[in-house]
């Protein structure tokens, strides 16, 4: 019982640390406006009668897309104005003129009511055609007006059925518009031609595309893509590197842009000064059918090829886009004017594909660079790697602990009291 008494104490003072620290963030006011237009982001949703097929985790396409909508509706952020349009919702019929034109908004684009939202995706039952081209037309309406960003998210399990209507051309045509809308897209238990055509329609706005066999890893994947949306807006720089260090065009702090061909080795140079710590990332996006077994390889290395760091990662043919990412702290130097060192970063990939596929252009790369002030000097990264504000998190669950032990002291106290008298 004491235990317990003193365990409980413990966990209540350490889910109120938790609170504390998770609610303010160092250097956030809740609440505190941003200044910019609240980014949008309309989840358009493939509710064919194909959505019926059983065999996503034992159950139905639809039943995992209505799971993860509402698991992704309640982690959506405050600042996000979401909405959802289905395509194939309501007409059941074979009228081809009446099916190409179903869809509707389910929910406005707006501030999220989670409530009313889960509801309406409750009420969706598979039903018709798959209008996937006069859906991103209607959702790019849903979308219009203000300067934040904007995102469709596509899940379907098909092509879509209402050619001529290209949805690849729907995609460029809303490209060129240059209202930077960003269309990315899911296909769940895709086939080489829905692949290729949802590929078209994510790659046209500089979208991603992911193949989907799995609730969770449809949660997961909408999930990133609604808090993308809520990042700042980060236009890319293109850049070409080098086939050699020695020829590497020099990188500050920023994201760029590249296409690598297959098995290629691509090279960037960034100066890092004394005390100061270099991060950098980068993401190869398989664009095109790819052979399974791949991987992509960053490596930090001096201008004399010695190697610093590295970083590596693998993909088995379920993920179209793979990342990796390294940190290297230049150490402080006891000379002032110590000179700042050259590190060259090597991007490395494994991909191949099968004969006939197109090797060009190449696969399409992001690199991010990060220089900022080493750990020792900088309250940008807090002792062990935590960011700003988690000392004091670490401090409120240690004042929890020793409340938590000094409870149960006192129970054990009154306890031995209670049974003296």
């Amino acid at each position: 019982m004491i235990t317990r008494t003193r365990l409980a104490a413990g966990t209540c003072a350490l889910l109120a640390a938790l609170a504390a620290g998770l609610a303010f963030p160092a250097g956030a006011v809740a609440g505190e406006p941003t200044g910019e237009d609240a980014p949008k982001v309309d989840l358009v949703l493939d509710v064919s009668g194909s959505m019926r097929t059983r065999d996503i985790d034992g159950g139905t396409r639809m039943a995992a897309a209505k799971q993860a909508f509402n698991e992704v509706l309640d982690a959506t952020p405050e600042e996000v104005r979401l909405g959802i349009r289905t395509l194939g919702a309501d007409y059941p019929g074979d009228d081809r003129k009446t099916g190409c034109k179903d869809t509707a908004q389910l929910y406005p684009v707006g501030p999220l009511d989670r409530t009313e939202a889960k509801t309406a995706v409750a009420t969706l039952s598979p039903t018709g055609w798959t209008p996937i081209g006069p859906a991103l037309l209607k959702a790019a309406d849903d979308l219009d007006g203000g300067d934040g960003s904007k995102r469709i998210v596509l899940i379907s399990d098909g092509e879509d059925t209402c050619a001529p209507l290209d949805p690849c051309e729907v995609a460029r045509e809303i490209a060129a518009k240059g209202i930077g809308l960003t269309i990315d897209t899911l296909g769940l238990v895709p086939n080489t031609k829905m692949r290729r055509q949802l590929s078209c329609i994510a790659e046209a706005t500089g979208g991603t595309y992911t193949s989907v066999e799995h609730t969770d890893e449809l949660t997961d994947k909408v999930n990133q893509l609604v808090d993308r949306a809520a990042d700042p807006v980060v236009t890319p720089v293109a850049t070409e590197g080098a086939d050699a260090c020695a020829k590497a065009p020099a990188l500050k702090s920023g994201l760029y842009t590249d296409r690598e061909e297959f098995g290629q080795q691509r090279w960037y140079r960034v100066d890092v000064e004394p005390g100061q710590e270099l991060r950098a990332s980068v993401s190869v996006g398989a664009d095109r059918a790819v052979n399974p077994s791949y991987g992509v390889l960053l490596r930090a290395v001096t201008a004399h090829g010695r190697e610093i760091v590295r970083g590596e990662a693998a993909g088995d043919g379920r993920t179209d886009v793979l990342s990796t990412g390294l940190r290297y702290p230049k150490a402080e130097s006891d000379e002032d004017d110590a000179p700042a060192e050259a590190v060259c970063l090597q991007v490395t990939n494994s991909f191949s594909v099968a004969s006939g596929v197109k090797t060009t252009p190449g696969l399409p790369l992001e690199l991010t660079v990060d220089v900022v002030d080493g750990p020792g000097d900088s309250d940008d990264v807090a002792a062990f790697g935590l960011g700003r504000g988690w000392w004091l998190l670490g401090l409120l669950v240690l004042v929890g602990f020793l409340a938590g032990l000094l409870w149960g002291w006192l129970s054990r106290w009154r306890f031995a009291i209670w049974r003296t008298n």
